[in-house]
């Protein structure tokens, strides 16, 4: 078993998370069995507790752990399915040593950074090897080289390094070079920095690859090779790209899978087989039509809240050989008065999950203006429940119906706190989490979507449609098309009447891939692209 560590410097969000799923990609196409897992620095035990603003969205696999968003480009680039042991926080680490500590398992010695700490961060590096027989592990390490929370991880790196060999470890550094528009020159000085910065901790990169927005002449990759110790031809540059899903193609130009599996004296395998890869690309850089979808949603001035529902509608539009524009529009500044000119041209509207009554007007009205005016509509977790919310109040006139989320005294309570969500109290880790079945009726929009059932698919929220005021939502014409059968959980509803209206209580963008977009999104976009405003 191999592994590849991925590291960062000069500045943040590079795009360390694409690198890794490009060259897993590309090692995957060649044969290779890959996975991909990421260490994060902060002390928070998983991002479930983080505001979006500040770490973009929370992905949540297939087993209930909510994790790093960087495992959905994982996901979406290998196609595989990530665990809870594919992220690992600081504040899982310290956590299970204190644990340990508790428990007397360190018997009376001091516990410290080195080798308590780096010895649990070794054991996690390795943790996914000892499940599954994979050729290679790729691990992200977050953070930028030169944080003082990354350097225990870069220290547990070098010592898997020095205790397995060159031939099993390798270090990939992902690095800018900065272009000066002024003097039209590329920079390498901050480059040579972060690397010497990496080799003060006794890290020497076997790889750097080089983020530019212009080609790197060979002078200047053999001017960084030359100060880096780092062989010119393991010098990539990483030029920008229009879409992340042309980077492996990139990479593959630059024959960084090369370079790592001769590093690694592996076989290259023949060529890597993209094939499915290319024709999306394809598609998706020739489009024949272009489609209007409004995502209404309360963080959409950071797009990366709502990152795995972006690329689930790019991917679905892009087999469909359609640029999907989307109107990012803050559920907050939506009004009566202005609804009709915000919405107004859109061919399609997804209200996005949420939290709290921030925002909770806006996608009220958003719902009603899909529903009168049967515009495409997809409501995922929270807009599922809005979508209840609206046709109580607006079609059974219920004027008081609301969630016990937002109105705990509402006459109408019709989406409710789940019943095993009672007695929480802990905010981390305690909501519905991971894959459920879902049992689908035949003969509604769901089936025709979906095909089968049951489905699984992937939740995040504690409260529930309210099964007491099913009967009359349906007579009047909400239809439950879909529902969790041992606990009697509504997981999807539908709109009799109208051409395409739907809401999921689960989170079906979690499990879209490049080679195989969700269905729901491909049923969205083709709705979207038969429906004509006005």
């Amino acid at each position: 078993m191999r592994y590849i560590f991925i590291t960062g410097g000069v500045v943040s969000s590079l795009g360390k998370g694409i690198l890794a799923a490009s060259l897993g990609k590309l090692l995957q196409a060649r044969g290779y069995r890959v996975t991909i897992q990421k260490f994060d620095p902060y002390l928070n035990v998983d991002p479930g507790t983080l505001n979006p603003y500040e770490h973009g969205e929370v992905f949540v696999t297939h087993d209930g752990a909510e994790t790093d968003m960087d495992l959905g480009h994982y996901e979406r680039f290998l196609g595989i399915q990530t665990t809870r042991d594919h992220n690992v926080t600081t504040g899982k680490i310290y956590q299970t040593i204190i644990e340990r500590e508790r428990q007397g398992e360190y018997l009376g010695k001091t516990v410290q950074v080195i080798p308590h700490v780096t010895d649990e961060i070794k054991r996690r590096f390795t943790l996914l090897g000892q499940k599954d027989p994979y050729d290679i592990i790729i691990t992200e390490l977050g953070g930028t080289v030169g944080d003082i929370e990354s350097l225990p991880y870069i220290e547990a790196a070098r010592q898997l390094h020095y205790e397995l060999g060159p031939l099993r470890v390798l270090f990939v550094h992902l690095t800018l070079i900065v272009y000066l528009e002024a003097t039209r020159e590329l920079k390498t000085k901050p480059t040579q920095h972060s690397v010497r910065e990496l080799q003060r901790t006794g890290v020497q990169p076997d790889v750097l690859v080089c983020r530019t927005q212009q080609p790197l002449p060979k002078a200047l990759r053999a001017k960084i090779a030359l100060h880096t110790n780092v062989p010119k031809e393991a010098v990539i540059q990483a030029l920008d790209v229009p879409t992340i899903y042309q980077v492996p193609f990139q990479l593959r130009k630059e024959k960084l899978d090369e370079v790592v599996l001769r590093r690694f004296r592996l076989p290259y395998r023949g060529e890597p087989d993209l094939t499915q890869w290319q024709i999306f690309i394809e598609r998706l850089q020739n489009p024949q039509q272009s489609v209007r979808i409004a995502l209404v949603g309360k963080y959409v001035e950071l797009h990366d809240a709502y990152k795995s529902i972006h690329e689930a509608l790019i991917q679905a539009g892009g087999w469909h050989a359609t640029r999907v524009e989307i109107e990012w529009i803050n559920s907050g500044d939506l009004t009566s008065e202005n609804i009709e000119r915000r919405l107004k041209g859109v061919q399609g509207i997804l209200v996005a999950p949420g939290f709290g009554e921030r925002g909770f007007t806006g996608k009220l009205l958003a719902v009603e203006y899909a529903r009168v005016r049967h515009v495409p509509f997809l409501g995922i977790c929270l807009g599922m429940q809005i979508a209840v919310v609206e046709f109580a109040r607006n079609v059974l006139n219920w004027k008081e119906a609301h969630t016990t989320e937002i109105d705990p005294h509402t006459l109408y309570p019709v989406i409710d706190l789940m019943e095993e969500q009672r007695k929480v109290t802990e905010k981390g880790g305690t909501m519905r989490l991971g894959a459920y079945p879902c049992e689908i009726r035949r003969g509604t929009l769901a089936w025709k979507i979906y095909q089968k059932s049951p489905i699984y698919e992937r939740h995040r929220h504690r409260y529930e449609l309210n099964n007491r005021y099913v009967p009359a939502l349906e007579e009047a014409g909400l239809i439950v098309s879909g529902r969790y059968k041992e606990k009697d959980l509504a997981e999807i509803i539908e709109l009799r009447g109208h051409p395409f209206f739907i809401g999921v209580q689960f989170h079906p963008e979690f499990q879209s891939r490049v080679e195989a977009p969700h269905p729901l999104f491909e049923a969205f976009i083709a709705a979207a692209l038969r429906y004509h405003p006005d």
